[in-house]
């Protein structure tokens, strides 16, 4: 049973990258719960440890990019790389084996299906929110190529989650009351093709024209003195350049404080926009001598607009290890030869970036770096507070730290899920890749080859209004979700 549930950890990871995974996922998931409720006869610490062997094989598979980025770009040793992916992956499968623990508190539950559903809505909340959270690899990026996408304009990412858990455990059921389950699945399957008939938000005016550039320099030069130079070379060229309404290079397209970067630079980017040139937005190293304690500098967006004050956002999510060192964690980081940033965080209400057009409205950008992209509720409560509308969603990450592996296409996927939530058209400019531009439905309209020097160019229409999700953000699945589990327990002790 261990190594069952293992090998199908492993192969519902690696069924996410497939072409329509969020359908495939489903059947496994039905055999983990097959596999899970046939052991429902041992004890919860054994239930426990079921639970946890089928995370573990799940992230293993999911996250083994990280040893590209300890190993093979930061030096460490091969086995300490090995140990740190397993530990990381043994701790957040820990959540995935408290989840599934509800098939043996609820096992006599004629509603087991949907408070399985619920505990698995209410920890992956906790997964991404506790220790900063990481809620990497959770099963709803897979659902923009599954059934359930449409859910996510009204209950975000869990609601996905909800549905997709329910569905397998419908599926699982067949066996026992072939009927009745059969019903309930096509039901559930229904609710989606329902959803999606509603749209909450709409074109507001011409498309724009953008160019988005990719650089493709690999990280072990970007670290290097003569890297910097001519990354900075290339993007300022390349910025130079551009006859497009909005340009975007990738996160630390400067990958040097601004105010040591030489200084005609911005002037002359500056002058550049005035004459007529458009918007333009890319990443730097920003410097702040009063920053958060006493951390002098931060992940930046920089955007200038023609005559206009400079555009500052400085990344508020920060990668533990990458972007800031947690207490106690020193020695680890010194393991490293390469050079890791204890970053100050931005404010978590920035303004949107905004977009100046030539005899049009202007358009606002909600703007993320890298990781943010994986919370979807810190971003809807970014658009929902914000004094402007936003009208778009511009990510720029730089993902050359994990070579060629599926985390640029694990992100792509984040970034399309955060389309569907909010409703609103993605543009992603990266250094590796996958450079693309998403429509207001997660559709990939736009993709650039990945490890490829190149410039996309193309045109992007804005939306304007607000989904469900963006209005109420986590609370509605969140609650039914508490809500249904504190009634399965009290009904629990009745019985």
């Amino acid at each position: 049973m261990l190594v069952a549930l293992l090998l199908l950890g492993a192969a519902l990871a690696g069924a996410a990258e497939l072409p329509y995974g969020g359908w495939i996922q489903i059947p496994i998931l039905a055999l983990v719960w097959w596999c899970l409720d046939t052991s429902k006869a041992i004890s919860f610490k054994n239930s426990f440890l079921l639970g946890w062997i089928f995370g573990l094989g799940y992230f293993i598979i999911g996250l083994w990019w990280l040893y590209i980025s300890l190993h093979d770009i930061g030096g460490m040793n091969s086995a300490l790389s090995c140990v740190a992916v397993f530990l990381l992956s043994s701790y957040v499968a820990l959540y995935f084996s408290a989840a599934s623990l509800s098939i043996r508190l609820f096992r006599s539950s004629a509603f087991s299906g949907v408070l399985l559903a619920s505990s698995w809505v209410v920890f992956e909340y906790l997964r991404g929110e506790i220790f900063t959270g990481f809620p990497w690899m959770g099963f709803a990026e897979s659902q923009v190529n599954g059934p359930f996408a449409a859910i996510a304009p009204y209950l975000g990412g869990l609601g996905c989650t909800f549905f997709a858990v329910l569905a397998a455990w419908l599926l699982f059921c067949i066996k026992k009351e072939s009927a009745k389950n059969a019903v309930g699945l096509l039901f559930v399957l229904a609710i989606p093709l329902l959803a999606g008939q509603s749209s909450f938000t709409k074109p507001t005016g011409e498309p724009l024209s953008v160019q988005l550039i990719q650089g493709n320099f690999a990280q072990s030069l970007i670290l290097r003195p003569e890297g910097i130079v001519q990354q900075i070379d290339f993007y300022n060229r390349a910025i130079t350049s551009s006859n497009a309404e909005l340009t975007i290079a990738p996160e630390t397209a400067f990958p040097w404080p601004e105010s040591s970067l030489p200084p005609d630079l911005f002037l002359g980017l500056q002058k550049f926009t005035d004459t007529g040139n458009g918007n333009l937005l890319f990443g730097t190293i920003g410097r702040d001598p009063y920053g958060e304690n006493g951390r002098e500098f931060s992940n930046r967006a920089l955007g200038i607009s023609p005559k206009t004050q400079r555009y500052e956002y400085d990344k508020n999510h920060l990668v533990p290890f990458g972007e800031f060192i947690p207490p106690g964690f020193h020695w680890f980081v010194s393991t490293f030869s390469v050079p890791l940033s204890d970053f100050a965080r931005g404010g978590n209400n920035q303004a949107n970036f905004t977009i100046i057009r030539r005899d049009q409205a202007p358009l606002y950008a909600a703007i993320t770096i890298c990781y943010e992209d994986v919370f979807g509720g810190e971003l809807a409560s970014r658009i929902r507070r914000n004094q402007e509308p936003t009208n778009l969603l511009i990510n720029i990450t730089n993902l050359a730290w994990f070579g060629q592996s599926q985390a640029p296409a694990q992100q792509l996927r984040l970034s399309q899920l955060r389309s569907l939530e909010t409703g609103l058209p993605a543009l992603r400019a990266t250094n590796t890749g996958i450079t693309s531009v998403l429509g207001h439905d997660g559709k990939v309209l736009a993709v650039l080859p990945g490890f490829t020097q190149a410039i996309l160019s193309t045109q992007v229409q804005a939306y304007t209004g607000k989904t469900p999700y963006v209005s109420w953000g986590n609370l509605p699945i969140l609650s039914l979700s508490c809500l249904l589990l504190i009634w399965g327990l009290i009904r629990q002790r009745r019985f």
